[in-house]
């Protein structure tokens, strides 16, 4: 009974706070309105934070990814693609996210614009807005494999990125440690490209070699800051699985003529072609030297400037990805056709989006 007492006595003596924290807690709750408002102005701009919700409400999606608009205007005017209808794009951050069907499938599509740096962010924010069950990536590529032709369109297994390099000191050779990699921030396990092997013999090779290195990765579901190391990145197995099936379609074989010239049209009929590897850097390869030591030294088939970037968000974030290239040149030159990806840019845009099509048909069934 004294407990209770004194408990009342406490109670009635506190007006003073119980005022005080009455008047505290409408100001409370307006900083805490604002610094949710505030942290949802950082990410997302206010105006578009309901379009967001009101999008993803429909999904899930398919993330369909492009470079550029001359390989992204082909998807939009295919019958294929039907634009959403209430909201049929929403812009945020400089990217245009535009909602539809491609067939049966609900799409995303987005452009990316050129490089590595672009294609990252550009998936980042797709996959940081919007529900997505997994990205498909098409556009063209340069080709590293004589035996392939222009307007062929490959699906390679692996992507790895061949942009990152350790520039070793000159005078080092190649049994010569590398800088920081006994702390394993970098390797020599995938080889060194010795400028010296392409030059005219001189007072001596001051550029040296530089060794390619795997990308550092941190997995949305592991330890955050802890890194695990990346360089061949695989594609979703179903997604490569199914793709398979892409093998006999048929593919654009001319470019169209004009009132004032007649089609041009390849040697033999486009294919599909299931690859091993494909490469990509910020770097446009257009050296006929680079491209045999890429197709020596790793492999590759399809080379470009996106894909490696799309596929490293990709396994960073645990999403499904494939990406599909088609051929517009020889890199460096070489090939029977004349004037190449001058030529033959538009027909191999062209392919490209046709087995893109196909393949999210083949999701959808």
């Amino acid at each position: 009974m004294a407990a209770s007492t004194t408990l009342r006595s406490s109670s009635s003596t506190a007006p003073p706070l119980t005022l005080l924290g009455r008047r505290l807690i409408p100001l409370l709750l307006l900083v805490a309105a604002m610094a949710a408002a505030a942290a949802v102005e950082a990410a997302v701009p206010a105006s578009a934070e309901q379009a967001v919700r009101r999008v993803n409400r429909r999904g899930p999606f398919l993330g369909v990814v492009v470079p550029n608009g001359f390989e992204m205007d082909p998807l939009l005017r295919s019958p294929a693609f039907s634009p959403a209808k209430k909201l049929p794009h929403l812009d945020v951050a400089g990217r245009r996210f535009r909602f539809g069907m491609i067939g049966q499938k609900k799409v995303i599509i987005v452009m990316t614009g050129l490089g590595m740096l672009n294609s990252g962010v550009t998936t980042q924010l797709l996959l940081t807005l919007f529900d997505v069950e997994g990205i498909v990536h098409f556009g063209i590529a340069g080709n590293a494999d004589p035996d392939l032709h222009i307007g062929d369109v490959t699906v390679p297994r692996y992507w790895g990125h061949t942009g990152l390099w350790n520039w070793q000191r000159h005078g080092d050779g190649p049994e010569k440690e590398l800088a920081l990699e006994s702390n394993g921030d970098y390797t020599r396990k995938y080889g060194a490209l010795n400028f010296s092997s392409y030059s005219v013999p001189a007072a001596g090779n001051l550029l040296n070699s530089v060794w390619y290195q795997p990308e550092e990765v941190f997995p949305a579901d592991g330890t955050p800051e802890s890194r695990r190391h990346e360089f061949w990145v695989p594609v979703d197995d179903r997604y490569h699985q199914l793709s398979k099936k892409l093998e006999g379609m048929t593919l654009e074989r001319c470019v169209n003529g004009t009132a004032t010239s007649t089609a041009t049209c390849l040697p033999r009929p486009p294919a599909v072609a299931h690859v091993e590897r494909g490469c990509s850097a910020s770097v446009f390869v257009d050296n006929a030297a680079y491209r045999q030591f890429l197709r020596s030294r790793f492999g590759v088939t399809p080379i470009d400037m996106e894909s490696a970037a799309v596929a490293l968000v990709a396994l960073q974030q645990g999403t499904p990805f494939i990406a599909i290239r088609s051929l517009s040149d020889l890199a460096g030159g070489g090939s029977a056709e004349s004037n190449e990806a001058g030529v033959f840019a538009a027909l191999a845009a062209q392919n490209a989006v046709a087995a893109t099509v196909h393949f999210i048909s083949l999701l959808s069934s």
